[in-house]
């Protein structure tokens, strides 16, 4: 390309000629430039000045004071949005600068983006970006900021295909398709992004990236301009243009077609080069070193942006935190470290920045609270000490008492022994969470270092035990080492648990290392408190009035608090709307941990929304009240800012001062709050004030003496102590009449009426408001617990009656039956449901984790239905005192006799019972198979799931092998009975032979399908004589259907299992049979049969080959996944593959684990162990070479398995197989055949 082309292409052609003769003017070339202007003729007045390089300085100074708003920062805007389109290999390296912004997203109309030389190729060289389509921005605006990562990880966008994947959907098209097909997602998606609520108050700005020319304006870039001008304010918009020649055709196009002029918010003037140097020289500044983590042998290693950037979940604290940020012989260092002091001395989150002060100045240390040392030393100890891969130690402490500081100042002093980090957020999935910690401790290391991981504000110990598992299994899946091997790999987490009872709690937890921390100082403690505030009185203007510290130097001395309050609230006029507010935040502060109102509702409620108003002037707002304020950042779905009141122990007196001083109590200031309209409509940062509301009202604390939780929340508790039932009743009904899509104000309002008021009738009727709001099985639950208890009830005092009111077994059995559909139902939608509930409820509503529904509903039926045969038991003729009573209620129940034929004495009380019992015969009879049912599935469950050792799966353990036992005892004769029915009957030889086969399959656990499977680990003679039973059986005549279809499916495994062991058996049949034999089975019971075993056995046998496509597979992985036992049990629960794909074709592709194992004969049992968690064994010649890898895509989360068209769905194997963000993207793994469908293993990015 020659020079006059580069100009004309950058200035322009009429502004080229007269630059270039500007040019030559300047290097003394007059000669060359009066010639040149002859030859061209006279041009028109020159556009631009002569000196270029000063206009384009010029250019560099619009440039920063259009991204920094005329400072020297980045940090004035919160997010950067990038629109860009198409790029060259040799533009791609001028864009470093792209990684220094605080990106969104990115929409690239470049379909080559994503390949070597483009754009988003060379970004995700150095940081992370998850690639999405527009497409994928629809829904719930929660749900999609949550599933694509937004604001953790940049979106990168594809708006017109993307070059690297196959299929229609990824093409490229031309505008009037792109139009037609796309334009209305990429819309949608600009919609998005420009609602306010996504990107939180904090200020945004869209760059227009012009990197090649737009001729006309049907270009799908400039429709997208026309978006947003329509959606944002244009002064939020700026371009930056590669040559003046696309500005200048961009500029006419936009002052044409939208009537706009945008040359005050353009660049266009500078090369590439000079705009990525103008953007790299603002700040913020990192550190002129790179962050550094502490690594094996006293080392160091640099922790890059990139690797930062996928560790979502945690705040990282580095070796070398806070240093060289900011000059520290200058009085900006000076002024922010003011700043960051007072602010946290007031009450402010402690943050790393202040204990790197008092580093810095030793004369001024960082106050130590008493317990510092125990918990550095506990933490010390587990490192050296505990066998675990994961070790959890709990510091119980009062809210407001500096339980957080002392964790993170003992985190900040052991920073350079462990790799420190803070969970950012509780809420995410904990199998996430582990996988970061995972890749944190092995980041740039051969052998992997310790991590200490705080776990902030938890309000549960048994919480993080979830979270320890989740890491154990991610360290050994992750890692090559056994702990043993390798005794610094460890992670610690230190769980801080608030408590309104720490010392108690500690006390009654011995499950593991912990200390507490009290509202309480030693006098050693206060001295050194003295000691500081005489240093604050030497730096800081009236140290007194940082509150928080004042709280803590007077030993939270009650009176010095309600001191405060008293003098604060003078004058109090509840009338006002500041007032009004203040109150709100004291009843929240008091009630709900970590609860704010955000600055901008609080702006809406003092109607302060037509000015453009700061914080400062909120606070200003609130005087008096604003010297208890403060105002934090909270990260919920993205930034925004939120104020609270300093301390929780100052909002909690404030609220006893209103009440003693101005008869405001807490029940009115909850009224009035859910009066307020304005803090009731629909928006994310309202969603979370409504989420803080209910938790109020239904968020239940742990009982001082032991683990169970009180029956209410302490608002509730206390407005109930205070006012009754009537003043309990209205705040619910309200709340409810507020929150009206929240089905846990009703189920809770349910709760208290069936449990402290013992009105079963009222209380149903707001189960079944709650249960219309939304059908889950918690309300469902509910329904059934309130007809439990009510049965309960019924029992327990008809125990004590002597007399007899046949009424009362009509009214229990009508109960009773009310009581199992719910529960059924509960337990249908249970296994109907594909994630955990993701609204705030009454989790704990009946002692059960909100997790951990999987068998409740089977365990509660089993509960009810051995509360009706205690009550039958206790009828006249059924008592279980004489024995051949006993036969009849059995018999009865069997279905074997009818109740007419019960032997009773003719009396009008026992004609009634016999009445009632014929009106309820067929609930009743319905029992007993019902409880057989159930107990197998929950036999399977126990037997066959990975167990989650939860105190609630051993309660319900237990239970079941409690009910088993009473079900022994009522339901099953003894083996002489069976042979003396068997010598009555010596003609039934066939039906004997039947019989014993079905007792030896029974006796080998080979009557189920997990049981057969079970046989790949036993020797061959077993499986064999097990195929042979089979054999027999498919020769005979069924009258049950049902048992048919079984025993066929049994059938097909048990030859497939055979001929793994035993190839060469006479019994084995081929293929081609077993897939004819199942294609029928497969007809007959089509795609709603209740197990997973007959669609598993098509996995095995019509998983395509290479180059084949089945399609019918895809619908058999589906009809896996809706099985009602795999519902039950394998939902979020990990399961085993039993059986690989391999290489060869038929069964002999078929390869079982212990076929994989025979390749390590010499290597032992552990050290063969290891290698499949870590899934090393992958990596094993032998393995690779037996194995066939299979190639797929991920994509918005889900991955899949590709035979040329067809995307079969596959689940990883391993927790740390995929990464969070739903980006798209090619991937190869081994596949594994587990019952709840295809696993992948070893899975390996393409790129």
């Amino acid at each position: 390309m020659d020079t006059a082309t580069l100009m004309t292409d950058h200035y322009g052609s009429k502004e080229a000629l007269q630059v270039t003769i500007d040019i030559l003017e300047v290097i003394d070339q007059r000669r060359l430039a009066r010639q040149l202007e002859k030859n061209t003729g006279p041009l028109e007045q020159k556009s631009f000045p002569k000196d270029v390089l000063k206009k384009e300085a010029n250019q560099g100074d619009k440039l920063k004071n259009l991204l920094t708003c005329g400072g020297n920062s980045l940090d004035n805007y919160n997010q950067f949005i990038v629109v860009v389109n198409k790029s060259s290999p040799e533009q791609v390296q001028y864009f470093q600068f792209l990684s220094k912004l605080k990106l969104f997203c990115v929409l690239d109309f470049d379909p080559k983006s994503v390949v070597p030389g483009g754009l988003c190729h060379s970004y995700r060289e150095s940081r992370v970006a998850n690639l999405h389509t527009p497409s994928q921005y629809q829904g719930q605006t929660d749900s999609v900021i949550k599933n694509l990562n937004l604001c953790k990880q940049t979106s990168w966008v594809f708006c017109n295909g993307r070059h690297d994947l196959d299929g229609d959907s990824n093409k490229e098209l031309d505008y009037r398709n792109w139009l037609r097909k796309s334009c209305k997602d990429v819309e949608q998606l600009v919609s998005f992004i420009s609602n306010p609520e996504v990107l939180l108050r904090g200020g945004s700005l869209i760059i227009f990236l012009l990197l090649s020319p737009v001729h006309t304006e049907k270009d799908p870039i400039f429709d997208i301009y026309k978006s947003f001008i329509k959606q944002t304010k244009e002064e939020s918009i700026i371009n930056i243009c590669e040559s003046q020649g696309i500005y200048e055709k961009w500029r006419e196009l936009v002052r044409e077609k939208c009537d706009s002029d945008i040359d005050q918010r353009s660049i266009y003037e500078l090369t590439l080069s000079e705009v990525n140097g103008t953007v790299m020289a603002l700040g913020p500044f990192n550190q002129s070193s790179k962050r550094l983590l502490p690594s094996s042998g006293s080392s160091c290693v640099v922790l890059k942006q990139k690797d930062e950037d996928l560790l979502t979940a945690l705040d990282i604290l580095c070796l070398n935190q806070c240093e060289k940020t900011i000059d520290e012989n200058t009085s900006e260092f000076d002024e922010h470290r003011i700043r960051v002091e007072k602010e946290f001395f007031k009450g402010g989150k402690v943050k790393w920045w202040n204990f790197y002060f008092c580093d810095n100045d030793k004369e001024k240390p960082f106050v130590k609270r008493d317990k510092y040392e125990n918990v550095k030393k506990m933490i010390k100890s587990q490192m050296k000490d505990s066998k675990n891969m994961c070790a959890l130690l709990n510091l119980f402490h009062h809210p407001g008492c500096g339980g957080t500081t002392l964790a993170m100042h003992v985190m900040w002093d052991l920073r350079q022994e462990f790799r420190c980090a803070v969970l950012k957020d509780n809420t995410l999935p904990k199998k996430e969470v582990a996988n970061q910690v995972s890749t944190l401790m092995k980041l740039e290391s051969e052998k992997p270092f310790p991590v200490l991981l705080l776990v902030d504000d938890s309000k549960e110990t048994e919480n993080p035990h979830e979270l320890v598992n989740c890491i154990r299994k991610a360290a050994e899946d992750g890692l090559n080492i056994s702990v043993d091997e390798s005794p610094n790999c460890k992670v610690i987490i230190l769980n801080c648990v608030r408590s309104h009872s720490p010392k108690e709690q500690y006390q009654q937890h011995n499950s593991g290392p912990s200390q507490y921390i009290t509202a309480s100082l030693t006098q050693e403690e206060q001295k050194e408190f003295e000691k500081k505030l005489k240093e604050l009185q030497e730096t800081h203007e009236k140290p007194e009035n940082f509150y928080s510290f004042m709280i803590l130097k007077s030993n939270f001395d009650e009176m010095y608090i309600k001191d405060l309050a008293r003098n604060m609230l003078e004058n109090f006029d509840y009338s006002s709307k500041k007032a009004k507010l203040f109150a709100f935040l004291a009843l929240l502060n008091t009630y709900v941990a970590e609860s704010e109102i955000s600055l901008s509702l609080c702006q809406d409620f003092l109607e302060m929304k037509m000015i453009h108003w700061s914080g400062d002037s909120v606070m200003g707002r609130m005087e008096p009240y604003s010297n208890f304020l403060i105002i934090d950042t909270v990260e919920d779905l993205g930034e925004y800012k939120g104020i609270r009141i300093l301390h929780h122990s100052i909002a909690s007196a404030c609220l006893e001062e209103l009440e003693r001083s101005y008869v405001l109590r807490v029940r009115d200031i909850t009224m009035e709050m859910l009066h307020c309209d304005l803090f009731f409509s629909f928006r994310v940062v309202k969603q979370r004030f409504m989420r803080s509301i209910q938790q109020m009202l239904i968020e239940r604390q742990r009982k001082k003496d032991g683990d169970e939780r009180e029956p209410f929340s302490p608002l509730i508790g206390k407005i109930h102590k205070d006012q009754g039932r009537k003043t309990v009743q209205e705040i619910f009904v309200k709340a409810s009449s507020r929150l009206v899509t929240s089905a846990s104000i009703p189920q809770a309002l349910a709760r208290y009426l069936y449990i402290k008021e013992r009105d079963f009738p009222e209380a149903l009727q707001w189960a079944e408001k709650a249960k219309n709001i939304h059908e889950n099985p918690y309300t469902f639950d509910t329904i059934g617990q309130i007809h439990k208890s009510n049965l309960k009830s019924n029992n327990h005092r008809e125990k004590q009656e002597t007399s007899r009111n046949p009424e009362d077994l009509n009214t229990n059995i009508q109960i009773a039956n009310n009581a199992v559909a719910a529960f059924r139902r509960a337990q249908e939608l249970a296994n109907e449901e594909d994630e955990t509930e993701t609204e705030v409820a009454d989790d704990e509503s009946e002692d059960y984790p909100r997790k951990s529904y999987n068998i409740y509903g089977y365990v509660s039926v089993l509960e009810i239905a051995f509360l009706v045969f205690d009550i039958m038991s206790r009828l006249p003729f059924f008592g279980e005192s004489d024995r051949m009573n006993k036969r009849y209620l059995q018999s009865f129940l069997k279905k074997t006799i009818p109740i007419t034929s019960v032997h009773k004495e003719d009396n009008d009380i026992n004609n009634r019972y016999v009445e009632i019992i014929k009106e309820h015969e067929r609930f009743l009879q319905s029992l007993k198979s019902e409880v057989k049912d159930f107990f197998e599935l929950l036999v399977f469950y126990f037997t066959n799931i990975k167990a989650n050792k939860s105190e609630f799966d051993s309660k319900n353990h237990r239970n079941v092998t409690v009910l088993f036992k009473k079900y022994v005892a009522l339901f099953c004769t003894t083996s002489e009975e069976i042979k003396k029915e068997r010598q009555c009957n010596p003609h039934l030889d066939l039906e004997i032979d039947i019989e014993e086969r079905r007792l030896f399959l029974e006796a080998k656990h080979a009557d189920t399908f997990a049981g057969i499977l079970q046989h790949l680990d036993n020797p061959a003679e077993e499986i064999e004589r097990i195929t042979e039973c089979y054999a027999f059986l498919q020769q005979q005549q069924f009258i049950n259907q049902k048992q048919k279809t079984k025993e066929t499916i049994n059938y097909i495994l048990s030859n497939i299992v055979l001929y793994l062991l035993k190839r060469k058996s006479k019994l084995v049949k081929s293929h081609h049979y077993l897939s004819d034999l199942l294609l029928k089975t497969l007809q007959e019971v089509g795609l709603q049969y209740p197990f997973p075993d007959p669609y598993y056995l098509a996995l095995l046998l019509f998983w395509p080959s290479p180059g084949q496509e089945n399609t019918e597979i895809v619908t058999y992985v589906r009809a896996i996944r809706k099985s009602k036992r795999l519902i039950l049990s394998f939902r979020i629960r990990n399961t085993i593959a039993h059986l690989y794909l391999g290489k060869k074709e038929g069964l002999k592709r078929l390869v079982s684990k212990r076929q994989l194992d025979e390749n390590f004969k010499e290597m032992s049992r552990q050290d063969l162990n290891q290698l499949w968690r870590n899934e090393d064994i992958f990596k094993k010649e032998a393995i690779i070479n037996r194995l066939h890898r299979v190639s797929g895509t991920t994509e918005q989360g889900e991955m899949f398995a590709k035979y040329d068209e067809v995307k079969i769905p596959v689940r990883p194997a391993s927790i740390a197989g995929i990464r969070s963000g739903a980006s798209t993207e090619k991937v190869t793994f081994y596949l594994g055949f587990a019952i709840n469908g295809p696993l992948a293993y070893d899975i390996q990015y393409e790129n």
